[in-house]
C-alpha cells in the first residue's frame, strides 16, 4: 500500500482552471497505475482520468479535450490539469493508485460556479 494526499482543489468560476496534486510514499511510484476519480453528490464515483507507468492515459468522454493528466516520477506525484471547468464538473476528487494493490486519497473539493 502507498498514502495518497490530494491538494490543488477550490471553489472557481465556470471556464476557469484548476491543478489537482496527488503526492504518493513509499518508493514504488513509478510502477503505479495512477488515476483520479470523481465523486458528485447522489451519484456513484466515477472514472475520470489514468496514466499508467508507460505514460499511456485514458480520458472519460466528459473530461476529454479539457483535462490533462500526467505524472512526475521524481516527485512521486500526478496532477489532473483541468480547463474549461463546468458547474457538472463539481465533485469531490480522488487519487488512485494500483499496483497489486489500490490505495486512494482522501478527496479534494472542486467547485464549479456557474
Amino acid at each position: 500500500q502507498v498514502q495518497l494526499v490530494e491538494s490543488g482543489g477550490g471553489l472557481v468560476q465556470a471556464g476557469e482552471s484548476l491543478r489537482l496534486s496527488c503526492v504518493a510514499s513509499g518508493s514504488v511510484f513509478s510502477m503505479l497505475l495512477m488515476g483520479w476519480y470523481r465523486q458528485a453528490p447522489g451519484k456513484q464515483r466515477e472514472l475520470v482520468a489514468t496514466i499508467r507507468s508507460t505514460g499511456s492515459t485514458t480520458y472519460a468522454d466528459s473530461v476529454k479535450g479539457r483535462f490533462s493528466i500526467s505524472r512526475d516520477n521524481t516527485k512521486n506525484t500526478a496532477y489532473l490539469q483541468m480547463n474549461n471547468l463546468k458547474p457538472e464538473d463539481t465533485a469531490v476528487y480522488y487519487c488512485s493508485a494500483a499496483l497489486s494493490f489500490i490505495s486512494w486519497g482522501q478527496g479534494t473539493q472542486v467547485t464549479v460556479s456557474s
